[in-house]
């Protein structure tokens, strides 16, 4: 199948925010491009030979996405080069010109893997299936993922925050629900970490999926659980299906603008007592979040920072 290619040329220190206009549009799998030197302890890799190589790093970024051809394109673009204008605000963005090109899906399904290895969240190893586990992980907590077309490889600092907040407050039996699952990396670190249950939604019938490939990798069951793709605030159904007060940990790595969204349908899904753990923020959204989550009753249990992105874990008070 052919793809269209569209790269929007930008500036390293904007490819987060580029990343968030484009999730909310629905694009979420992208692709970075910068001349950034690769920085070893954080990659998990000894990169010291190609360092040399590596062009003048001039702070030029490149962000790509996809669209299949036929696709209504010239309105999407619109939209997106209206959406990123707002942002020049916050930082140099540059010139956010758009460049089209075509390209077979294997060339963005498949190239990619080259750029994601094993790797450790705690102790709790992050692994991809084609890859084997080094004899110092053997002992190691092991989380398989192969993303597919979907987000979540567990890399991202927003997934490393809610993996550790689920460490901590995660008690086994409890029963989860995972908003805008991804890969179902969240659930998944979940169940191995002592859920009964998971359930989930995503707005992506390729992530529903995705989740269910990948909880057959590493051996776990949603239990009585189960994943669906629809919008929570508007689709009453799937209101019904997920339950009033069912869920001791309801976890959203999603943008912050959507996490505003969905919170007239959040807290009714979660028990008294339970939390709500969430990420996907960038740090200048972090006061929006924590007033939304404040107004919708929500106690604030912890805020924590990794890079740009915040995670904010609140409770919902005991009745």
């Amino acid at each position: 199948m052919k793809w269209t290619k569209f790269t929007i040329l930008t500036r390293v220190e904007a490819e987060d925010i580029v990343s968030m206009v484009l999730d909310e549009f629905g694009i979420t799998a992208i692709e970075i491009e910068d001349n950034v030197p690769v920085d070893d302890e954080l990659q998990g890799g000894n990169f010291e030979e190609l360092q040399p190589d590596l062009p003048e790093d001039v702070g030029e970024s490149r962000i790509s996405f996809y669209t299949e051809e036929g696709a209504d394109d010239a309105s999407l673009l619109e939209a997106i080069s209206l959406e990123l204008e707002k942002h020049r605000a916050y930082c140099d963005m540059g010139s956010l010109k758009i460049t089209i090109g075509e390209t077979d899906e294997a060339d963005w399904r498949d190239n990619w893997k080259e750029f994601f290895h094993s790797f450790t969240i705690d102790d709790i190893l992050i692994k991809p299936t084609w890859e084997e586990v080094a004899e110092e992980d053997a002992g190691k907590l092991l989380i398989e993922i192969d993303p597919g077309v979907s987000f979540g490889t567990g890399k991202h600092e927003t997934t490393q925050l809610c993996i550790r907040q689920l460490k901590k407050y995660l008690t086994p039996g409890d029963r989860v629900l995972d908003l805008g699952c991804g890969s179902g990396i969240l659930s998944i670190a979940a169940l191995k970490l002592g859920a009964l249950e998971t359930s989930g939604t995503d707005i992506d019938p390729d992530c529903i999926q995705s989740t269910y490939d990948n909880m057959k990798l590493n051996h776990v069951s949603a239990g009585d659980g189960a994943f669906y793709v629809g919008n929570l605030v508007e689709d009453t159904d799937l209101q019904n299906r997920l339950g009033r007060e069912c869920y001791d940990v309801v976890v959203a790595n999603i943008l912050a603008d959507i996490i505003i969204a969905m919170m007239p349908a959040i807290p009714d899904r979660i028990k008294p007592g339970g939390l709500l753990i969430t990420s996907g923020i960038i740090d200048f959204k972090e006061d929006a979040i924590v007033e939304t989550l404040k107004k919708a009753g929500l106690e604030i249990v912890e805020i924590n920072h990794q890079g740009e992105w915040v995670n904010v874990t609140a409770r919902k008070p005991m009745e």
